[in-house]
């Protein structure tokens, strides 16, 4: 049985790589630091009866028979791992490597793109394949409400067919490696790197499409990219578009919207879900899929983990969980929210001080242009900050929404003191929403603000 390993295995994107080689018949072994340090344990249970044999993140676990070391974008030549797989003269490649493998392997396979958007997407794409009988191989970086078990992670689907849909990531531009025979960009907007690279990225990935490009009409920046291939639009706001979804409509927990004249239904809210289900059903046209079906088969999609997620309701306050972490999305999530009565108190917690720095000010003006003037936005500390990163503080943003006019933002470093917050000034009626990446201690914080309202 041929060995690999994986440094960085907890995360979201390299996690569902695991599991895929795993069902392969590979001897599968992976190690993160927050394993090390005690922390995510129940996603290493899950990985553990997945079948993956966790190693320290100390060099001891990589052996010299391994055929392969592969690393999530952030882990660099320093890492223990690396250098002893460097020793033994094992090659080390990205996670983005192995993907672009996979994905090479399936005639009929489809990458979805865009700064917002792209994981939900990908999961409608392979929840209508999956519930039509394509029988999909599915590799995303969230986690799928419809799928959960008791083994494992569920952010993928795996089936040895001809039909593979991936989540493809732009921030570190590895989205250039794929070519797609559909390719999606659902929007794009300011994240990770600026707007001028971002649009690099997705021109050269809009180039690889092998067959048909989708867009996000109501996007202007993706609208524009060219493809010399069949372009396939999508637009919940002008009915120019190849797709078009009208009469969009707020409803309890869901919203409903009509295409070509009939009605459906989806089990999220926010119009941007709207667009996200126009986007995989055009993919799934593509396919061959009549688009009728495929809006019905979205009708009992449940949506994805940390995706403006409902984590549940107690004394007349519901708490949401959401990965909203740059202008766009938080501006989406907040914009949904609002489409339902009741005060909002929202928290963001930014990551890295490039994501603060860099958007912090299109954070603030999204949120006082968003919000109520009695909903309140309160701001937690940059997490992933370094002892170089002094003088960099997510009180910069506050007091920039506090200039823009909206005076009920309040920074508070710690999750402590949102939780103090919380419990003495929630409400009946209230809606509370937890935003940030990286930190996945973020969902375990909104399941304990529920436990103490």
């Amino acid at each position: 049985m041929k060995k690999i390993a994986f440094c960085g295995a907890s995360g979201n994107g390299i996690s569902p790589l695991e599991q895929i080689m795993i069902k392969k018949g590979w001897d599968v072994y992976g190690s993160d630091l927050s394993f090390d340090e005690g922390r995510d344990q129940s996603r290493r249970v899950a990985l553990e009866k997945a079948g993956l044999k966790i190693i320290p993140q100390d060099g001891s676990g990589i052996t010299p028979d391994m055929e392969c070391l592969y690393v999530s974008a952030i882990i660099d030549e320093n890492n223990p791992d690396v250098k002893a797989a460097r020793s033994y003269n094992i090659p080390v490649k990205k996670r983005s490597d192995l993907l672009a493998e996979l994905f090479g392997q399936y005639p009929y396979n489809i990458a979805v793109g865009g700064t917002a958007g792209k994981t939900t997407t990908t999961a409608m794409i392979g929840y209508i394949l999956d519930r039509l009988g394509r029988k999909p191989c599915m590799i995303n970086g969230g986690m799928l409400c419809n799928y959960e078990s008791g083994t494992g992670l569920p952010n993928y689907i795996y089936n040895d067919g001809d039909t593979c849909v991936i989540e493809a990531d732009e921030s570190d531009g590895s989205i250039r490696k794929y070519h797609p025979y559909v390719g999606i960009i659902n929007n794009i907007s300011h994240d990770h790197t600026s707007i001028e690279k971002l649009v690099e990225y997705f021109t050269a990935f809009a180039a690889n499409v092998r067959h048909t490009l989708v867009v996000n009409f109501d996007c202007k920046l993706a609208r524009n990219i060219k493809s010399a291939r069949e372009t396939l639009s999508f637009s919940t706001e002008n009915p120019e578009a190849d797709i078009y979804a009208s009469e969009i409509t707020a409803v309890d927990n869901g919203i409903c919207y009509t295409l070509n004249g009939k009605s459906f239904r989806l089990n999220l809210i926010g119009r941007f879900n709207v667009a996200n289900a126009l986007a995989a059903i055009a993919a799934c046209m593509v396919l061959g899929i009549d688009k009728f079906e495929a809006a019905r088969a979205l009708e009992s999609f449940t949506g994805i983990k940390a995706r403006l997620e409902k984590i549940g309701s107690a004394k007349g306050v519901t708490v949401y969980n959401d990965f909203a972490h740059n202008p766009s999305k938080i501006g989406a999530s907040l914009a949904a929210l609002r489409e339902y009565p009741g005060r909002i108190i929202a928290m963001y917690q930014p990551h890295t001080p490039f994501s603060a720095v860099n958007t912090g000010d299109e954070v603030a003006d999204v949120v006082a242009q968003t919000l109520n003037p009695d909903d309140i936005m309160i701001m937690q500390e940059i997490y992933e900050l370094t002892p170089k990163d002094v003088g960099i503080s997510s009180a910069n943003i506050i007091n920039r929404i506090r200039s823009n006019g909206h005076q009920q933002a309040l920074f508070l470093p710690h999750k402590a003191d949102t939780r103090k917050f919380v419990t003495e000034n929630v409400q009946p009626g209230d809606r509370i929403v937890i935003m940030g990446a990286h930190d996945n201690s973020l969902a375990d914080f909104s399941r304990e603000l529920l436990e103490v309202i």
